[in-house]
């Protein structure tokens, strides 16, 4: 049924601010940029900025994507310096595993992961 995660949409009221914090926090532009929708390849994956806010709560909602990260620690610390906002800090889950979630500054809740036992190409 699931091929797997394909695409993460975070909703913001300012497409083209959230559009240069990606940007910065990725380093690199967009491969889809209108201003209807701005899409990231991100590691094969898509992260896309969606300015309809028709029926989203500004606050955020409850699930959380987790992007993998080479490194938690540096990667939540970039994040704090670009302006994301800490909900819960770099833990170890087990087995080498640490993840910490952020708010980026439009709301959206983002989710880091180290995790030393999984790599895309054994996924596939």
């Amino acid at each position: 049924m699931f091929l797997g995660l394909r695409t993460v949409i975070y909703h913001t009221n300012d497409i083209k601010k959230a559009k240069e914090w990606y940007t910065a926090l990725l380093g690199k532009k967009p491969y889809f940029d209108q201003p209807f929708y701005v899409g990231f390849n991100v590691g094969g994956f898509e992260l896309g900025l969606d300015p309809d806010m028709t029926g989203v709560s500004p606050t955020g909602s409850h699930e959380v994507a987790y992007w993998g990260v080479a490194h938690a620690n540096e990667s939540f610390k970039k994040l704090l310096e670009l302006g994301a906002t800490q909900h819960s800090p770099v833990q170890e889950v087990g087995e080498g595993i640490r993840v910490a979630i952020v708010k980026d500054p439009f709301g959206n809740t983002v989710g880091i992961i180290e995790n030393p036992h999984f790599s895309i190409d054994e996924a596939r």
